[in-house]
């Protein structure tokens, strides 16, 4: 297949099989910056985030990606698998109820700050279908809550309040830091307007009560997160995020460095044997791929928006032949990723991945010493975390680069958005 557009931001370089290695850019990001009036960028300068969504969503592309999004909107939940049956049996809410007050409090805070109208928009029954109404797309798709953008001082900082009473010191960073580098994004290609650090959509779910289900959404360009609090565990999944650039020669923080560095060491650790095992595909855009394996949005994520019934079997090394210093490498990828809980709560969901370490799963595509992009995946019965190198969008590389980086995770087997523990919830209440 020749290099041509899929649409203005999409080429079919980013899916297109290559037999040649795919090697890493060399120079800085701000290489592939495209010139402020190229037609990228200058057709939407000065339009709002609304009129940016109006424009693109006339692309056929999109529009059809979108009809497809919503199809899997309507499909009822029943959870990530491995082969479309869910396990059951496999979280267990603890026996003793220990309330964290904070976010609860956050919450209550917020609410008071809120006029009616605002407080109609920003409140949903617990078991509303909109949680699963998230996207990480710049332009709208649900319009799930208030945007912060549209909103006064107070109540911004009020709905922040929530999210950084709810998360770890350290998980809050990042997440503030994810939506700072969307901002930043914006400044680069001169469209404010369209990206900033406040263009995301929150919504609380139920009655902020530590003796029922409740939670919050907050999601937009790069930060997707769902808060649970059932029965004193916290849930943060599904989850995403990003960032493009993900590295910026000191200008902001290198946001996953450190998760990929660990990776890396993970994956230089091994054996030749399980290096066989372990690499599924010599490159990201390995032409030993199927034909369905990279989607020109995704590229090679799976677990991203409207995934929640996806079936992933099972790929690469299993962890029963790691030794113990790999598997806690592994264990600290899983860490990385559920940082944004608090540690007691963050604790108790590593103990749920240690006990299933022999049904524990590592992939990776592409070379393991850090020459290349890669994607790689760990995956078991209760957790599957993933990181994808993608090609550019608001840069102009045309091939995978640490420039763009997405990660996603899931707690499989229907535990998303709680949902497992709720019902546990539910039945102790019968």
């Amino acid at each position: 297949m020749t290099d041509s557009d899929i649409d203005g931001f999409f080429s079919t370089a980013r899916i297109s099989g290559r037999d040649e290695a795919v090697e890493l850019p060399a120079d800085s990001y701000l290489n592939y910056l495209y010139p402020l009036d190229a037609p990228q960028l200058a057709p939407y300068r000065g339009m709002t985030y609304e009129e940016f969504t109006a424009d693109r969503q006339q692309n056929p592309f999109l529009r059809e990606l979108l009809d497809y999004w919503n199809g899997l909107y309507d499909e009822p939940f029943a959870g990530v698998t491995t082969d479309g049956v869910v396990l059951e049996g496999l979280y267990q809410l603890p026996s003793r109820l220990d309330v964290d007050p904070a976010p609860q409090a956050a919450a209550e805070g917020l609410l008071a700050v809120l006029d009616e109208g605002q407080r109609a928009r920003v409140h949903y029954p617990f078991d509303a279908p909109d949680w699963r109404g998230w996207s990480n797309p710049e332009f709208v798709f649900h319009r799930n809550g208030l945007r912060l953008e549209d909103l006064g001082e107070e109540a911004v900082e009020a709905i922040l309040a929530v999210v950084e009473a709810s998360l770890s010191p350290e998980g809050y960073a990042r997440v503030r830091e994810a939506m700072a580098l969307n901002g930043y994004l914006g400044e680069l290609v001169d469209l404010p307007t369209i990206m900033n650090d406040r263009s995301y959509w929150f919504s609380l779910f139920g009655t902020p009560d530590g003796a029922q289900p409740w939670g919050w959404q907050l999601f937009g360009h790069h930060v997707d997160v769902n808060f649970v609090s059932v029965g004193g565990r916290h849930v943060v999944a599904p989850g995403f995020m990003g960032a493009e650039p993900a590295l910026s020669d000191g200008l902001r923080p290198p946001i996953f460095d450190a998760r990929e560095q660990v990776a890396l060491e993970l994956a230089g650790s091994f054996t030749d044997e399980q290096r066989a095992q372990a690499v599924v595909y010599a490159s990201v855009l390995d032409p030993a791929m199927p034909a369905d394996r990279i989607h020109p949005a995704d590229e090679r994520h799976l677990a991203g928006a409207f995934r929640d019934n996806r079936v992933i079997p099972y790929e690469g090394l299993n962890a029963s032949v790691l030794d113990d210093r790999q598997w806690e490498l592994v264990r600290a990828i899983v860490a990385d990723f559920f940082l944004l809980l608090k540690e007691p709560q963050r604790d108790a969901m590593l103990a749920d991945v240690d006990a299933q370490r022999d049904q524990t799963w590592f992939c990776w595509y592409g070379a393991t010493d850090g020459t290349q992009p890669f994607y790689f995946r760990v995956q078991s019965p209760v957790v599957l975390v993933e990181l994808d190198h993608h090609a550019g969008v608001w840069l102009n590389n045309r091939l995978p680069a640490r420039f763009h980086v997405h990660s996603t995770w899931r707690l499989p087997n229907g535990n998303d958005y709680g949902r497992a523990y709720v019902a546990q919830w539910r039945a102790r209440q019968s």
